[in-house]
């Protein structure tokens, strides 16, 4: 089940932390629950997926883009993640999400997350973001736009380009045959 309470009071001290640019680093605290374990018992490889949504959620209302999308009807959605795990993170341990866009191109958001646990990094993910409306996806310029922060060039580095150009040549079974 997903944390809502968690989501909740994440949303909650995001508006009282420091307001952060569109190319600003979000970093999270949290700490590893009962319910984020797996048999071992340390942090669930998919929990380290919701964490970093958590992480994204920071970002997002430190950004100011919280409250840009509710009343436009957008929302925010994942259309993909590459993550690579590191090291263990045992129950209760203390952690921080690192949240940054690493780039942009005309419909997508790149952002970079980290999982650090006591000095060391725990695992890292490339997610690739954007917001939808009705009609499809919104363009991220028009998203800069909204923010009033139009400073972010349309780019990717090199490493998210080739991730994209790998991403690219993975077979699909769409249905189409």
């Amino acid at each position: 089940m997903y944390p809502f309470f968690r989501l909740a009071t994440t949303v909650m001290k995001a508006r009282r932390r420091p307001r952060l640019a569109a190319g600003g680093e979000s970093r999270l605290d949290l700490r590893v629950l009962l319910g984020d374990i797996d048999v071992y018992p340390e942090l669930n490889n998919g929990r380290h997926l919701m964490l970093m949504d958590l992480g994204r959620v920071d970002l997002a209302v430190r950004t100011g883009l919280w409250d840009v999308l509710r009343p436009r009807r957008w929302a925010l959605v994942t259309a993909a993640a590459s993550v690579r795990y590191r090291h263990r993170v045992p129950l209760f341990a203390r952690l921080t999400v690192h949240t940054r866009i690493a780039g942009r191109d005309q419909l997508w958001f790149y952002m970079h997350q980290e999982i650090r646990h006591a000095g060391r990094l725990s695992s890292s993910a490339l997610i690739r973001s954007g917001l939808a409306a009705r009609g499809g996806l919104v363009p991220t310029a028009e998203i800069l736009a909204a923010l009033g922060d139009a400073s972010m060039p349309e780019q990717v580095p090199e490493w998210v380009a080739a991730w994209l150009a790998a991403d690219a040549l993975r077979p699909w079974d769409d249905g189409r045959g």
